[in-house]
């Protein structure tokens, strides 16, 4: 079966708790989006940061965390996922594009995770979210974008 996407823009949304199943759940949900969308072109690479991402939340946070999938009208796609630790960490705090790879110990059992961002995000992003921000306490949200045509601003 075919699906047809609508030329206008969608937004899904997930709130997913703090359990080590939410990264599971967040690609089973970007899996039936995109493929519902027609979005097969950008569906490994969104869901292998979200996987990244979820997993962060869960892994350095108490709480839950959200997700969120939102289709631009120029054809990009921009995941964002909140979670209630205001730290930043690399890459999201350093300028769009950066793609210097840092060095990560061969035996290190983490560490790699956020450097695919660099690697398949065409842009990304991250911020502090105040207090009571997206109608909760605070934390920071961590962004991206795939697929479509970049502002020339960015290239």
């Amino acid at each position: 079966m075919v699906t047809v996407a609508p030329c206008q823009p969608w937004v899904y949304a997930l709130r997913l708790p703090h359990d080590p199943r939410a990264a599971h759940v967040a690609r089973v949900t970007v899996r039936a989006v995109l493929s519902s969308h027609g979005r097969d072109e950008v569906l490994d690479a969104v869901e292998l940061l979200v996987s990244e991402l979820v997993t962060n939340a869960y892994l350095h946070t108490d709480g839950p965390a959200s997700l969120r999938l939102t289709a631009l009208t120029d054809g990009r796609l921009r995941v964002g996922v909140w979670d209630s630790d205001p730290r930043i960490p690399a890459p999201f705090g350093e300028p769009t594009g950066t793609r210097a790879v840092s060095s990560v110990p061969d035996d290190a059992e983490r560490g790699r995770g956020l450097l695919l961002v660099r690697e398949y995000a065409d842009v990304w992003g991250g911020w502090p979210v105040g207090e009571g921000g997206f109608g909760r306490g605070g934390g920071k949200l961590l962004w991206f974008e795939v697929g479509g045509k970049l502002p020339a601003l960015l290239k």
